[in-house]
């Protein structure tokens, strides 16, 4: 019973642990909204969640050289916004461009980076819930 009660007590801090840093995260992400400038494109942070995506230009997003410049490209947050109603579904949106990558601050850089990897972060949450909410009808199947 004891190791039951363990398992239950491990996946309970594992879950709050999860919450908090959700909660932190989404106060992160919306100090450097507004800091990287992205609230001039997208004016409500909570509008930023209709992308699909948000992607990166000129710098690396994976995790084996997170952040390493891509010599002779152009810095730029792209957003890729989806119309199911439109002829072409999916529409690349700029919401920064920041010039040549080797030109850019490094912190600025790492800003842009940190912004999208926080993005990404809370988008895969609400993901989890979207899919998970779409179970619901399921549940009585058995």
């Amino acid at each position: 019973m004891s190791s039951a009660l363990d398992r239950l007590k491990n996946l309970t801090n594992k879950i709050s642990s999860y919450e908090r840093a959700r909660k932190d995260n989404i106060e992160l992400l919306e100090n450097l909204y507004k800091e990287i400038g992205i609230d001039k494109k997208v004016e409500e942070f909570s509008e930023l969640f209709n992308f699909k995506a948000i992607n990166l230009s000129g710098a690396s997003l994976l995790s084996e050289n997170l952040g390493e410049i891509k010599e002779g490209k152009y810095l730029q947050i792209l957003a890729i916004g989806y119309d199911k109603d439109a002829v072409v579904k999916s529409k690349n949106i700029s919401l920064g461009y920041f010039g040549k990558v080797e030109n850019v601050d490094i912190n600025l850089k790492n800003k842009i980076v940190e912004f999208i990897i926080r993005f990404r972060f809370e988008k895969s949450f609400m993901t989890l819930e979207h899919y998970h909410s779409m179970l619901e009808p399921f549940k009585d199947n058995g």
